[in-house]
């Protein structure tokens, strides 16, 4: 018995030698590959824009890598308030997201962070999206981000405040503004206007009669936020809140929270996307509402506003452009992306979404129409994430704190030239 076993594992060990050497001289230029070393990961950090984004995404997902299973996606969804928190932590550990969804990117774009997501995105992805968009998105030959969602901003109003208060139209000029605000705090116990001066969007504030008055952030390659007429749309905010025709918090209510007053018919106006009717009408069913165009200094032109998120790749050590291509291609999917502006209430960045939408909503039509002329944040500028965060230390500075509009304007142009190297 000892000695047959020993004969049979002899002859064993000679024929496994044997099938080890001929599989080394056969497959010598084909290496064994687990399945986990040829997944790729991405890791994508997305923004919640509502209580739909985080399981429609998951969905998606889920969706992508059983369709492509040698791709792992690592999906993190972030509230707005949290979200640069998350990816700043990311890039100190030296861990960036290969996917980011933010408002901002030239400033990651100058410092060599970003990928050129030419060298990523589908030809048939590039014909789909927005020129407009894409050429803010692009630095030079670079193109650093990708358009996500847009939305266009406009007065917002409480119907049956208005009738209370006698007005039958929407104001378009400041001055009518404050003739309606007065008279809506006069008839009711509700405020006028709702400012938000807080950090989420002062920025679109100061944007929304900066452009109101005939001034801006840039022109011509410059800053000119102390610009006459910056000055004076600043200067008839803080009249506004001086004279009690604003919510009393402008600095502590967000734009989200005064959606929620006026539902519950205790704010007469207020500046807002063009979500609004979808938030609106599922948080507060019974509010009447309409909409009107963004009000402007008297004698000036009527003006459009328009915001886009924007995706980014960061480069890092893992980084698989096919891979980002795949995915990328089925975010933008035509019955992907439309689904999920749909639920969030946005405007396409994709023509094929945004033809078909249009189609069957008038007002989806008329917000793509105003799209292609709006005016927006100066995001190809590197230091307009750091004159951003200046702007939000501003609202109490200059409603509390006595700082004369000029003053504050003064400050933050110096910074943005500072920032900037002009």
């Amino acid at each position: 018995m000892k000695r047959r076993s020993a004969r049979a594992l002899l002859l064993v060990c000679i024929m496994s030698a044997a099938t080890l050497l001929g599989a080394c001289s056969d497959k010598e230029s084909q290496p064994i590959v687990t399945e986990e070393e040829k997944q790729s990961v991405i890791r994508f950090v997305a923004a919640e824009y509502s209580t739909e984004s985080k399981p429609f995404l998951e969905k998606l997902v889920r969706e992508f890598e059983i369709q492509n299973p040698e791709i792992i996606v690592d999906l993190q969804v972030a509230n707005w308030n949290v979200l640069d928190g998350i990816y700043t932590s990311m890039l100190s550990k030296n861990s960036p997201p290969d996917l980011l969804i933010t408002n901002v990117y030239a400033h990651f774009a100058n410092a060599g962070k970003l990928n050129d997501l030419n060298e990523i995105i589908s030809p048939e992805l590039r014909a789909k999206l927005y020129p407009n968009l894409m050429q803010m998105d692009r630095i030079g030959d670079k193109q650093y981000a990708l358009p996500y969602v847009a939305s266009i901003r406009n007065l917002y109003y409480n119907e049956e405040l208005f009738e209370g208060a006698g007005i039958s139209a929407p104001p378009k000029t400041w001055n009518e503004l404050m003739e309606d605000a007065r008279k809506i705090k006069e008839t009711s116990a509700a405020h006028g206007f709702g400012v938000d001066l807080t950090d989420d969007e002062i920025q679109a504030y100061l944007s929304y009669f900066f452009f109101g008055s005939g001034g801006g952030w840039i022109k011509d390659g410059k800053w000119v936020i102390n610009s006459p007429e910056n000055v004076q749309g600043l200067t008839y905010l803080k009249e506004l809140y001086g004279q009690g025709l604003t919510d009393s918090e402008p600095t502590v209510t967000t734009r989200d929270e005064k959606q929620r007053i006026m539902g519950d018919g205790k704010l007469g106006m207020m500046i807002s996307g063009n979500y609004f009717a979808s938030v609106v009408t599922r948080e507060s069913p019974g509010l009447r509402w309409g909409s009107g165009p963004l009000p402007v200094r008297d004698g000036m032109p009527p003006i459009s506003f328009g915001v886009q998120d924007v995706l980014v790749s960061f480069q890092t050590d893992h980084t698989d452009k096919a891979a980002l291509m795949k995915f990328l291609d089925f975010l933008y999917d035509d019955n992907n992306y439309e689904d999920m502006i749909v639920r969030e209430g946005f405007i396409p960045v994709t023509s094929a979404v945004g033809s078909r939408l249009s189609q069957s909503d008038s007002a989806m039509k008329q917000y793509l129409e105003e799209l292609g002329k709006a005016k927006f944040y100066p995001i190809q500028e590197p230091a307009w994430q750091a004159v951003m965060d200046i702007s939000r230390k501003m609202g109490d500075a200059v409603l509390y704190d006595n700082l004369l509009p000029q003053d504050a304007l003064d400050q933050l142009q110096k910074f943005a030239e500072t920032r900037s190297g002009q």
